[in-house]
């Protein structure tokens, strides 16, 4: 049996298309579609009206560092006032040492000015457009990646706010290329992308394995001089202040391999970094210096605490804060330790005495 011949209308082909108010409204893309569909257009030829507004960013990781030790300085600050006599000032200038020593070891880690750089100039905004702006720009580079500052001047300039702070980590877990990529897909202005292009795997200039090793090897000596920072504390708390103070110069030791380990970077040539008719110069930021001079108190404090435990060991225990009378004796080689019978007041005997050369 046959099947029924199809029948068409004649009428819609006759008419054509539907008017818009009889057709059924076609369903809305899912947001998180038209987002992806929106990040994956080119840079060049993105409006400048749906660009993201980027505020200059607070580095949360070390700004949480520097409260949790400034909340233990608080905290010290409070009970300060309990300790009484001069040893007063001496566990201020003890204890206040040991936070700033432990807080700038710490802190650095997450720090973005180990390497500086900043130039004012009239560059190109974006990709495949002859638009200029006049913006200061700036490079920022820490142990764990690249902060890239784009700031107008003025601010407001081709109808926006020309205002981004950009962040491309290199950390374990972390893909430097792709954040490169998220980069691309944003639509970032093109002074942004140039800096960060020059910092990727594939870039022929070899920044980024330079400043990568440069940074894991700086950031693994920071965080071993920690735990020698911890163990000085630690043994400077109890009686044996020579093993605090090789701890400190420990301590010390491993701060400076961190700034000689990034300072290694230096001895290898660099890419010329130029935005329109100026170039961003490279020099050592404020963590830089903070990180060598902190290396440098801790040697100079370990090599006080084992000076003066051989020439002048009483006045290290009197600032130690340590009992100096059951002690005191002893620090004088050959002086007698004596030792009474605690019994002989019981037994009626006469004053027991035994003394003993040391």
């Amino acid at each position: 049996m046959e099947p029924p011949p199809r029948i068409s209308h004649p009428l819609p082909r006759a008419l054509g298309r539907l008017p818009s108010s009889l057709q059924a409204p076609a369903p809305a893309p899912a947001p998180a579609l038209r987002a992806g569909a929106q990040r994956l257009r080119w840079p060049g030829l993105r409006g400048r009206a749906d660009l993201p507004r980027h505020a200059v960013g607070i580095n949360v990781p070390q700004l949480i560092v520097i409260v949790v030790f400034l909340a233990l300085a608080a905290s010290f600050l409070l009970i300060l006032p309990g300790i009484r006599g001069h040893s007063r000032w001496f566990w201020l200038v003890r204890v206040l040492l040991s936070l700033f020593i432990g807080a700038e070891i710490v802190a650095v880690q997450f720090s973005a000015e180990w390497s500086v750089s900043a130039v004012s100039t009239d560059t190109s905004y974006k990709a495949f457009s002859a638009e200029r702006v006049r913006a200061h720009v700036g490079l920022l580079v820490g142990l764990g990646g690249v902060n890239i500052t784009l700031t107008g001047t003025p601010v407001q300039q081709l109808n926006e706010t020309i205002d981004y702070n950009e962040r491309f980590s290199w950390r374990f877990g972390q893909s430097y290329a792709a954040a490169y990529v998220q980069a691309l897909a944003k639509g970032l202005p093109d002074p942004v992308l140039y800096l960060a292009e020059k910092f990727t795997p594939s870039s022929p200039c070899g920044l980024h394995r330079q400043y990568r090793l440069a940074g894991h090897y700086a950031s693994a000596t920071l965080w071993v001089a920690f735990c020698f920072w911890l163990l000085a504390n630690a043994l400077l708390a109890m009686p044996v202040p020579l093993y605090g103070g090789l701890a400190l110069l420990i301590t010390g030791a491993f701060a400076l391999f961190s700034v000689f380990a990034f300072a290694s970077i230096s001895s290898a040539p660099l890419c010329p970094l130029r935005l329109g008719p100026a170039a961003l110069t490279p020099r050592y930021g404020a963590a830089f210096w903070l990180t060598l001079a902190t290396g440098i108190l801790c040697l100079l404090l370990g090599g006080a605490v084992v000076g003066f435990h051989y020439l002048r060991p009483r006045a290290l225990r009197i600032f130690l804060d340590q009992s100096v009378k059951d002690c005191g004796s002893q620090a004088k080689g050959g002086s007698p330790l004596v030792l009474s019978n605690p019994l002989h007041q019981k037994l009626g005997a006469s004053d027991l005495t035994i003394s003993t050369n040391l």
